[in-house]
């Protein structure tokens, strides 16, 4: 099996040959979403349409996006909340679900992390 996953704004990709446990493809597919393309025995396969995708799928938030991609992007809570002129405790109440992210707030996020507005929504 081969995984290639595309980070954004890095242009490089991350290739995995071999085996790999369910557990750590579970990990990568929750955390590249769209980028994460698997290839097994030289067909690629569609992620959306394989079966775990579907398991994990409802698992992936936007409060879990949302910490994922600061995350990707090497950035604090604080300097995020600094780019949003919001304070880094904003941040950690969206990230941990005890605030929701608001429609204005999903596009500003798609804007920084250059990803689609839906991931926040």
């Amino acid at each position: 099996m081969l995984v290639v996953v595309n980070q954004p704004h890095i242009n490089d990709f991350i290739t995995i040959q071999g085996t790999i446990s369910g557990k750590d493809l579970r990990f990568l597919k929750k955390h590249f979403g769209e980028s994460l393309t698997v290839k097994y025995d030289d067909d690629i396969v569609d992620f959306h349409d394989a079966d775990w995708f579907k398991e994990v799928e409802p698992e992936l938030t936007p409060a879990s996006n949302l910490a994922f991609y600061r995350k990707l992007m090497k950035m604090t809570q604080a300097e995020l909340g600094e780019k949003l002129g919001i304070s880094k405790q904003v941040i950690s109440d969206m990230e941990h679900e005890r605030r929701s992210i608001s429609k204005a707030m999903a596009k500003e996020l798609s804007k920084i992390f250059d990803v689609s507005v839906e991931r926040f929504i």
